[in-house]
């Protein structure tokens, strides 16, 4: 090789590799915009299933901010509205869908300490569940619910409090009523999680509705957007209280959960 060529070859080499080396990475997105779908074998909220134990299909979409706002929804095909038919005397009860809309703020107090502000909507779509057992028997409120929400995460660690602003989920003058949700995630690598879970949900002016979940949930990242999860759920709560009217199925009962959802 030329001897004067060689030395020009290095220098640019050295220069490009510089360059490489300090050149400014790619400017933070001002916002995203994203979608999901899943399926689980049965959709547990709270310990408690809302499909009957059967599977459910659900898909969600998400829009983010940098500043740390954030608005979604998401739905869920459901069954426990419309389950109650049994005690029904006058209308055919409508419920076979759950659209949860909400939105909030997140962000740091302190390097390390996160938090996440917000409001959660349920909207049982055409819902008639404060019709059950007719006017002069009404046993339930309408199911649509309204919470507001905060939560504090530090390391592996998350305390979550919702409080409803509405009656929750049908029960009688339950407004006020609260959930404490413990968890922590830990990666065990390769895409694997382990999610251990402890809730606490009480429900005012009826007490027999206040129960505790428990579940443990393992987490498979396969990349592209595709996790697929395997949890246990089980729950101390009342047998009667919430057992499916038509057959007194306990809607509560410790379950092997699949799950599998792909976001875009």
């Amino acid at each position: 090789m030329n001897k004067t060529i060689f030395p020009l070859i290095v220098l640019a080499w050295a220069c490009g590799s510089a360059q490489a080396q300090t050149a400014p990475a790619s400017p933070e997105p001002e916002s995203a915009l994203s979608f999901n779908v899943g399926v689980v074998t049965d959709y547990r909220y709270r310990g408690i299933s809302q499909s009957s134990r059967n599977p459910a299909v659900q898909i969600g979409g998400d829009y983010a901010h940098k500043s740390g706002f954030y608005i979604g929804a998401w739905h869920s095909t459901i069954q426990w509205i419309t389950d109650n038919n049994v005690v029904q005397t006058a209308t055919t009860l409508k419920g076979a869908g759950e659209l949860d809309i909400y939105g909030g703020y997140k962000g740091e107090i302190v390097k390390g300490l996160g938090y996440d502000v917000g409001i959660l909507r349920y909207e049982y779509l055409g819902n008639t569940l404060e019709d059950t057992g007719g006017s002069k028997y009404r046993i339930y409120d309408n199911a649509n619910t309204t919470e507001v929400y905060g939560a504090l995460s530090y390391g592996l660690f998350t305390a979550k409090y919702s409080f409803s602003t509405t009656p929750l989920f049908g029960n009688l003058r339950s407004q006020g009523s609260g959930y404490l949700d413990l968890s922590a995630t830990v990666d065990l690598g390769n895409g694997l999680s382990v999610v251990p879970h402890f809730g606490a949900q009480s429900v005012v002016n009826v007490p027999t509705a206040a129960y505790n979940d428990y579940s443990v949930a393992l987490n498979k990242d396969f990349g592209g957007g595709l996790v697929a999860s395997l949890a246990f759920v089980t729950t101390n709560a009342d047998k009667t209280n919430y057992a499916r009217p038509i057959d007194s199925k306990f809607l509560g009962e410790s379950a092997g959960v699949l799950g599998i959802k792909y976001t875009f």
